[in-house]
C-alpha cells in the first residue's frame, strides 16, 4: 500500500458527491490539494500560536506568583499531560465521525483560555487555564493530522511537514509576540490577544471540510486499535520511543533554558528570541526533512537529525553572548528536524485509523514525554538547571539505537 488512501470509485463516489457539501474540494486521487492542506497549516497555526506563550512567559509567572521549579514543571507537564489524556480518545473518534467539532473547536479554546493568563490569581488559576488551553491543542492535532495524508496526494512527507510547519512558525512567532506584546502592553491585557484568534478560527470554518472518517464507526475502541494497529504494532512501538526521547529533550529545553536564561541576566525579549531561533531553526528544517524523506526514505533522515542532535545542543547550552542566537538556531535545526516525519512514518504502515496513529505519535508520545518535565524541574531544583540540561541532551543518543531497528514501510502488506 503506498502513503495515499485508495481513491472512491463507482456507486460510492457518485453518493459522496452527492450528499457532501465538501465533494468539490475532496480529493480523490493522487492530487495534491494545496487548499486544504495550507487550510490544515493555518489551523495548526492558530492552535500552536497561542500554545506557544507558555514557555516565554514562564519567568513571568514564576516571578510574579513565587513559582518553584516544580511547579513550573508541572504547568508544562500538564499541558503535555492533556495530550495524553485527550489525544487518543479524540483520534478514535475521528476517525469513525465526520465533524469539524475537534478540527475547529479545539483551536478557540486554546485561542481564549491561554491568553487568560493574563488575568490569574495564582498558582492554581494558570494550572486551569493551562488545562484547558492544553486540551483545546490535544483537540484539533490527530483529527487535521489524519485529514493530510487524503489530501496529499504522493507528496504525504511533504505535506506532512508542511502542516507541521504550521505549528513550527507558530511556536516561532508566538514567544517573540507574547514577550513583545507583555512587554509593552503588561500581562494583564493579553486576554484581548485571543479575540483575533476567534476572528480567524470563524474564517476557517468556511474552508476546512469536515474529515472524511475511516469507516471504524462499528468497531468499538479495541476492535478500532486492532484493526488499524494489530498487523504493524511493532514498528509503531518503536516509532513511539523515538518520539517521547526528542519530546522529553524539547520539553526540557523549552521549559527551564528561559528561567535559566532569564536567572543569567537576559531580558524577557532576549529570551522570546533565543526560543524562536531554535523554533525557526526547526520550521526550516523539517520541511526539508518532510522533502527529502520522500526521496530518500524516512530512516536516513531520522539517523542523521538524531546523531546531530546531541552535539548542536550541547553548543546552544554553551555558546554566550550574540552567538548563542546562532547556536540555538543550529540546535533547533537538528532537534526538531525529525518532527513530521514520525507521524507520517506511521500512517504509511496503517491501512486506516490514520488520527488514530496521530493521536499516539502526537499526542500519547507527546504527553509521555512531556510529563517528566517536573521530573527534570525537580532535579534542577537539587543540582541546578545548566548540568541537568547537559545530562538531557544526551538522549538523542540512545533514541538511535532504536532507530536502527525500524523497518521499511514497503515491507509491510496492508492490502
Amino acid at each position: 500500500m503506498g502513503p495515499c488512501p485508495e481513491p472512491i470509485r463507482g456507486r460510492h463516489l457518485f453518493l459522496r458527491k452527492n450528499m457532501s457539501n465538501d465533494s468539490s474540494i475532496k480529493s480523490t486521487d493522487s492530487r495534491f490539494n494545496y487548499k486544504v492542506i495550507f487550510a490544515l497549516f493555518l489551523v495548526h497555526f492558530l492552535g500552536d500560536f497561542y500554545m506557544s506563550f507558555i514557555s516565554p512567559l514562564l519567568p513571568v509567572l514564576a516571578e510574579a506568583y513565587s513559582l518553584s521549579l516544580t511547579q513550573v514543571g508541572m504547568i508544562t507537564g500538564t499541558s503535555m499531560l492533556m495530550a495524553f489524556i485527550v489525544q487518543p480518545s479524540v483520534g478514535y473518534l475521528a476517525d469513525r465521525y465526520r465533524t469539524r467539532v475537534f478540527v475547529l473547536g479545539g483551536p478557540l479554546l486554546t485561542a481564549v483560555f491561554i491568553p487568560l493568563f493574563g488575568w490569574a490569581g495564582g498558582f492554581i488559576t494558570i494550572l486551569a487555564f493551562t488545562v484547558l488551553g492544553s486540551i483545546g491543542q490535544s483537540m484539533f492535532h490527530p483529527p487535521a493530522a489524519g485529514m493530510v495524508p487524503s489530501y496529499a496526494g504522493r507528496r504525504l512527507g511533504f505535506s506532512m511537514a508542511l502542516f507541521i510547519l504550521g505549528g513550527t512558525i507558530a511556536f516561532a512567532a508566538g514567544p517573540v509576540f507574547v514577550t513583545w506584546y507583555v512587554s509593552r502592553f503588561e500581562l494583564v491585557n493579553l486576554p484581548y490577544v485571543g479575540l483575533a484568534g476567534a476572528g480567524l478560527v470563524s474564517i476557517l470554518f468556511l474552508i476546512v471540510p469536515r474529515p472524511e472518517g475511516e469507516g471504524l464507526k462499528k468497531l468499538g475502541f479495541r476492535g478500532a486499535v486492532k484493526d488499524a494497529l494489530g498487523p504493524v504494532w511493532k514498528p509503531l512501538l518503536i516509532i513511539w520511543l523515538i518520539i517521547v526521547f526528542r519530546v522529553y529533550v524539547v520539553q526540557s529545553i523549552m521549559t527551564f533554558m528561559p528561567i535559566m536564561l532569564k536567572a543569567e541576566g537576559c531580558s524577557l525579549i532576549t529570551v522570546g528570541g533565543i526560543i524562536s531561533s531554535f523554533v525557526v531553526g526547526g520550521s526550516l528544517s523539517s520541511l526539508a526533512a518532510g522533502w527529502l524523506a520522500d526521496r530518500v526514505g524516512y530512516k536516513p533522515v531520522f539517523l542523521a537529525g538524531y546523531l546531530l542532535a546531541t552535539p548542536s545542543l550541547y553548543l546552544f547550552l554553551h555558546l554566550q553572548g550574540s552567538m548563542i542566537l546562532a547556536g540555538a538556531f543550529v540546535a533547533g535545526f537538528f532537534t526538531l528536524a525529525t518532527m513530521p516525519l514520525a507521524t507520517a512514518m506511521a500512517q504509511t504502515f496503517v491501512k486506516r485509523g490514520k488520527s488514530l496513529v496521530a493521536s499516539l505519535t502526537m499526542g500519547l508520545a507527546f504527553g509521555t514525554g512531556g510529563i517528566l518535565s517536573p521530573f527534570t524541574g525537580r532535579m534542577a531544583e537539587i543540582f541546578g538547571i545548566r548540568p541537568v540540561l547537559g545530562v538531557v541532551i544526551l538522549v538523542p543518543l540512545a533514541a538511535t539505537v532504536l532507530i536502527l531497528f525500524l523497518p521499511r514501510p514497503e515491507d509491510f502488506n496492508n492490502e
